[in-house]
């Protein structure tokens, strides 16, 4: 399983991140959210992959921050269409689109999106579009029906390695392709601990 660290913000806090070599970096272009990013960023491996957050933003938007930040992969998390995932496959960029779930979900909505974009994030729905901070039922996952592999997201702590230990083992994981972490991991919004990301790399 890789590892996507998101909602990333701070210019030296993202570098010290960055030299523990994660799969993916999330940074967040979203004016409601605590993480939004407005400042240039650090330069980071080229083996780091850059994904951009979005929620209902216009194509032309998304595709002026790609150019503008140079980012590899995008995030929707709104309530972007299959069309709209359609013109935005143009661009070439990895696309991650976000579904929440909280005691049930019908997967069966995933399939318009088949084909139209690379993986999908399962976070946990509450008041925000992401960074909740807690985690759903990953059980539900047992009834995902798409060969489109996913990320796992939503409140994913320290304390909860040995759940993701024994979720790898299930038929639910078959499909999983990354851990996403975010709150769990920070002092302050978008200021992670280096600290305690290690331990979770260490222990993953």
């Amino acid at each position: 399983m890789k590892l996507k660290i998101c909602g990333m913000k701070y210019h030296d806090n993202i570098l010290k991140v960055a030299a523990l070599k994660p799969n993916y970096l999330g940074f967040i272009f979203y004016d409601k959210s605590p993480r939004f990013v407005t400042e240039p960023l650090p330069e980071i491996s080229k083996n780091i992959k850059k994904v951009g957050v979005f929620v209902n933003s216009t194509i032309e938007t998304i595709i002026t921050i790609i150019n503008n930040y140079d980012l590899q992969a995008v995030q929707l998390h709104g309530q972007e269409t299959p069309e709209f995932c359609q013109k935005l496959q143009k661009k070439q960029i990895e696309i991650i689109k976000v579904f929440s779930i909280k005691d049930q979900f019908d997967f069966n909505q995933l399939s318009a999106f088949e084909n139209l974009v690379d993986y999908f994030l399962f976070d946990t729905k509450g008041p925000n579009p992401g960074g909740n901070g807690y985690c759903f039922d990953w059980s539900i996952l047992n009834q995902y029906n798409s060969k489109t592999p996913y990320f796992l997201s939503g409140g994913i702590g320290l304390d909860d390695i040995k759940s993701i230990q024994n979720f790898k083992n299930s038929p639910a994981a078959q499909h999983c392709f990354a851990i996403d972490v975010n709150s769990k991991f920070e002092l302050k919004p978008a200021y992670k601990d280096d600290v305690k990301l290690k331990q979770l790399m260490q222990q993953l």
